[in-house]
C-alpha cells in the first residue's frame, strides 16, 4: 500500500490564523488553524505574531514555525477529510492541558 507524498509549494496568509496553501499537484486548501492550536507544540501559535512567522521547510516541503511546530503535508493536502479529526485531537490536547 503506497502513501501519497505531497509537498507544499506556496502559501499566503489570508486572515488571522488562516492560510491559503498550494500543493505540487496544483490543488489548494484554505485552512483555518485556530481550532487546532492547542497542546504544547501548537498552543504557542495562538500568538498571532508567532503564527505569522510560518515558512515552508525546504527539506520537508511543509509549513513550519520557529518553535518547531509543523504539519504533515499530506494532512494539509487532505484537510477537508482530515481537519475534523485534527480538531477533535486538539480538543483532547486542550482538555489534557487543563488538568
Amino acid at each position: 500500500m503506497s502513501h501519497p507524498i505531497h509537498r507544499v509549494e506556496a502559501f499566503s496568509i489570508v486572515g488571522d490564523y488562516t492560510l491559503h496553501v498550494r500543493f505540487e499537484d496544483a490543488t489548494e486548501q484554505v485552512i483555518d488553524f485556530l481550532p487546532i492550536l492547542a497542546g504544547a507544540v501548537y498552543a504557542p501559535l495562538r500568538d498571532l505574531a508567532v503564527f505569522n512567522q510560518v515558512q515552508i521547510d525546504s527539506e520537508a516541503h511543509t509549513l513550519v514555525w520557529p518553535n518547531g511546530a509543523d504539519f504533515d503535508p499530506t494532512i494539509l493536502h487532505d484537510w477537508s477529510e482530515r481537519g475534523p479529526a485534527m480538531r477533535e485531537l486538539a480538543g483532547r490536547w486542550a482538555r489534557a492541558g487543563e488538568e
